[in-house]
């Protein structure tokens, strides 16, 4: 790729970006757009104050909310929003925080020495060789600098992860103490749950086997039951109601009567009994009492009475706990195995980008794409703009593919599906985006010498690392500059919006467009590109800079996003940490370990020997990590849970925790006419 191609790319994407959030300012200020630009604090029954209409000030950009975001402290995150949403915020922050010392590093240091040095003539030059440690020559002493620097930018960031950790630790054990009255910290699920020969139930026997084993922390239990039919019912009871809002039929009324009926005879005990599952949600009278059960094992067969802590009733994914315990593996499996088709089959999209990149040896291979260069630039907007356009266009599908095969792997809660698909999706991005578009783009650039010379393939992969940083930056500037200000502008919402407005939705009430934050899309995404910045800090620092600036980006576009758009589900008080964390200890492993290489072709053994120890210490601090934090992340420590049980010792919180995770399809069926002052209008003008 040549300058032009870049600054080809850097002026797409600038422009993009400066017309969206134009577009976002003026759109954000018009009250029929308030549903989907500000559906949380509606949701909340705050009141949302837009300029007069017929103003001026609506048809002008405002840009109020930029300044804004660096006003909201984490207090106010953490109070409102969760810590979930606080990790997202410090994930972008870390970012911020890292690559500005790694920039300073880079741009004072190595880039003076990579542009400065004499340009080994076994080289031939390339776009941004003269600003990578390819321009250095075999044997420099220089290399030393660059060795130097990869101690320093590996310990800092190891330095800035043991402070993260540390101080989200912190946060996640003030969450917890703030949010004991719970439910969840009162309930374990046990699943496993043999029927009682003398009865020929399960309940039963829930009730007398904790009562034997834990007979002052015991307090009651709820069995689950197979309600499918109850659910149908349902359905049916409230499609029969719509109708009946819409046409007024008494016949359907009578209907209705008649379906509510049947569904309070199904929830009857009686008629419950045979329908047990294997699985009850137990409550104990205190915090440490649920805590000892969920860690401990109950039966001898640990096969049997299996327990853990439950999660939050929002969090439940009561479908999947109809699941036998015995075939989950083979459902985590098959997600596994469907996980590894698509990666393989996003493997010939990548290449073919690859393809698009690599414009020169393209138009060897297939002569037809010669007939770009007959319109002046094309070529430029081709190469720069159109590669990383097209593989951030794929990448958009694959969270939410990974998220549904996480749907099948059987998860009791929503955190755990998201937390799947936030690990599939990570390494999805590793192996397609980061390594195959690295393999891809060697391949395809030096195929003739490997056809010529198959034993130099090794050596021509390692030297032409540094050839793929111009395409990572434009991957860069088209995932942050292009891809967060579609974040901000909701487009695909926006239109939809718009076509039910002036469609069937004509007339009606609109509705929130409130949805969950999607951890699972956000958090791979962002840890690739740390991944792409750690990678090429020591090979290629004039990416840097433009890592800070879609960092910052990010961390404004989704500062407002957690505001004003998404909703809180649930909270996990920071259980998603513990994984970014490990995404970019493999991010730094593995520039050390591309460094190792480097050095080898650089002619510096003595380097690449030296740089072994980092690798040893980095994965030595990642263990010692693993058992200074990882615990109480996973579980809440028998100190914790004694001292949150001390801070309400007169209170009885655990009363309301067995009511709150009653089945659905248990819970009393009505069909009342929404109360008329809860529509009162929150949207007003200047």
């Amino acid at each position: 790729m040549d300058p032009h191609s870049l600054l080809a790319s850097a002026g797409i994407n600038i422009g993009l970006a400066i017309v969206i959030l134009f577009l976002f300012s003026v759109l954000k200020k018009q009250p029929s757009n308030a549903p989907v630009y500000y559906p949380r604090p509606l949701s909340k029954r705050h009141r949302i104050v837009f300029p007069r209409p017929r103003s001026l000030a609506r048809l002008f950009p405002s840009f109020s909310w930029i300044p804004r975001a660096f006003h909201v402290s984490e207090d106010e995150i953490l109070e409102t929003n969760g810590l979930d949403a606080l990790v997202v915020i410090r994930l972008f922050k870390f970012g911020i925080n890292f690559f500005a010392v790694c920039s300073c590093v880079g741009l004072l240091i190595l880039l003076p020495i990579n542009f400065g040095v004499q340009t080994d003539s076994s080289e031939r030059h390339r776009s941004m060789d003269s600003c990578t440690i390819s321009n250095i020559k075999k044997g420099s002493n220089v290399l030393w600098v660059h060795f130097l620097c990869l101690w320093f930018i590996s310990f800092y960031g190891l330095y800035l992860l043991y402070k993260e950790y540390s101080e989200i630790l912190v946060k996640r054990i003030q969450q917890v103490r703030n949010l004991r009255h719970r439910p969840d910290q009162f309930t374990t699920i046990v699943r496993q749950i043999p029927v009682c020969a003398q009865h020929k139930a399960r309940g039963c026997c829930v009730g007398h086997f904790f009562s034997k084993h834990h007979p002052y922390s015991y307090h009651s239990h709820k069995m689950l039951y197979n309600g499918k039919d109850i659910e149908d019912l349902s359905n049916q009871a409230r499609s029969v109601h719509e109708k009946i809002l819409g046409l007024r039929k008494r016949l359907l009324e009578e209907n209705l009567e008649e379906l509510c009926h049947k569904i309070h005879q199904l929830q009857s005990e009686d008629m419950l009994k045979g329908k047990e599952l294997p699985v009850a949600f137990v409550t104990f009278k205190s915090r440490w009492g649920a805590a000892m059960a969920a860690q401990t094992q109950q039966h001898t067969n640990p096969l049997l009475w299996i327990t853990e802590m439950a999660p939050e009733p929002s969090d439940v994914l009561w479908r999947n706990l109809s699941i036998r315990y015995k075939i989950l593996p083979v459902y985590k499996i098959g997600v596994i195995l469907a996980a590894t088709l698509l990666t393989i089959f996003f493997a010939v999209p990548v290449t073919a980008v690859q393809g698009i990149a690599k414009y020169e040896k393209l138009k060897k291979w297939f002569p037809p794409a010669m007939a770009i260069d007959l319109i002046p630039g094309l070529s430029s907007v081709v190469t720069g703009y159109l590669p990383s356009a097209i593989l951030k266009g794929f990448i958009y599908i694959v969270p939410f593919a990974m998220l549904g095969m996480a749907k099948l792997g059987g998860s009791i809660s929503k955190s755990r599906e998201e937390i799947k698909a936030c690990n599939m999706v990570f390494y999805f991005l590793l192996g397609n985006v980061f390594f195959l578009s690295l393999i891809s783009g060697s391949l395809l650039d030096e195929i003739g010498e490997y056809v010529s010379h198959p034993k130099n393939l090794p050596s021509h992969l390692a030297s032409l690392v540094s050839s793929q940083a111009d395409f990572f930056m434009t991957y860069i500037l088209t995932e942050g500059l292009s891809g967060f200000s579609t974040e901000i502008l909701q487009p695909g919402i926006l239109i939809w919006d718009f076509v039910k407005s002036h469609t069937y939705g004509r007339g009606k009430e609109k509705d929130l467009y409130l949805y969950s934050l999607q951890y699972y899309r956000i958090i791979p995404t962002v840890s690739l590109s740390i991944l792409i910045g750690i990678v090429y800090a020591v090979i290629a620092p004039l990416l840097l800079p433009f890592l800070i600036v879609y960092f910052f980006l990010g961390y404004i576009v989704y500062i407002n996003q957690i505001q004003d758009v998404y909703e809180t589900v649930y909270d996990t008080c920071g259980k998603f940490w513990p994984f970014i964390h490990h995404y970019i200890i493999v991010a730094i492993i593995l520039m050390q370990i591309t460094m190792i290489g480097l050095f080898g072709l650089k002619s510096k053994p003595a380097a690449s020997i030296s740089t072994v120890p980092l690798v040893v210490l980095t994965i030595m601090f990642n263990e010692y990590c693993k058992i200074r934090f990882l615990p109480t992340f996973q579980s809440l420590s028998i100190q914790d849970a004694v001292e949150n049980d001390e801070l309400d010792e007169m209170e009885d919180s655990f009363d309301k925790a067995t009511e709150e995770y009653r089945q659905p399809c248990l819970r009393p069926v009505s069909f009342m006419e929404p109360d008329s002052s809860l529509y009162q209008p929150l949207i007003t003008s200047l």
